[in-house]
């Protein structure tokens, strides 16, 4: 799938995405490599197998090593250093692995919005109930957030609906205020 770096190029969108290390890559021009840095490649390549599936338009490869992990980045940046493309990567994958604990922890497994501002209010709303819950089981049972414990609260909410003091009376009094009201005009 070396031809999808060609199409975004070609639709004039910008890339910055993991590869492979066992990739291919036929050097056009290497790039100079900054010391005392986590970068040891900059090229610019071509990359697949030539006759094979090897893409037409050459994209910038960075090469950088974290602890005893090596990451190679295709990007179509050339306006931004090495240390840059390696940067916008790691927050790439920081989002990432946000939307996964977002996912495990909130039971969230898709975003209903679809604007930005939609997006906002979603995510803040699950990390305002989190939050609570972490609160709520923390001053309660000393514990940290758990299903059970959710399940808990959410069957104590629901009992308490249901209680004659509470829940049923209420709601048939403001109907029937309501009712009176309308009546009147």
């Amino acid at each position: 799938s070396h031809k999808d770096f060609d199409l975004l190029q070609a639709e004039g969108k910008h890339f910055v995405c993991r590869i492979k290390i066992k990739t291919t890559r036929t050097i056009i021009k290497q790039n100079l490599v900054p010391e005392d840095t986590h970068i040891f490649y900059d090229a610019e390549v071509l990359l697949g197998t030539p006759g094979v599936n090897q893409s037409e338009t050459p994209v910038r490869v960075v090469g950088y090593k974290i602890a005893d992990s090596t990451f190679y980045v295709a990007t179509d940046r050339h306006d931004l250093t090495a240390e840059q493309v390696a940067k916008i990567y790691k927050l790439r994958w920081d989002i990432e692995s946000f939307f996964k604990w977002w996912k495990k922890h909130l039971k969230v497994y898709h975003l209903i919005a679809r604007s930005e501002y939609g997006v906002m209010v979603q995510i803040l709303g699950g990390l305002i109930s989190y939050l609570l819950m972490a609160i709520y089981c923390h001053e309660n049972f000393n514990e940290k957030v758990s299903i059970r414990r959710i399940r808990q609260l959410r069957n104590d909410i629901q009992n308490e609906l249901r209680s004659p003091l509470l829940g049923n009376q209420g709601v048939k009094k403001r109907t029937r205020k309501k009712k009176k009201k309308s009546a009147k005009t």
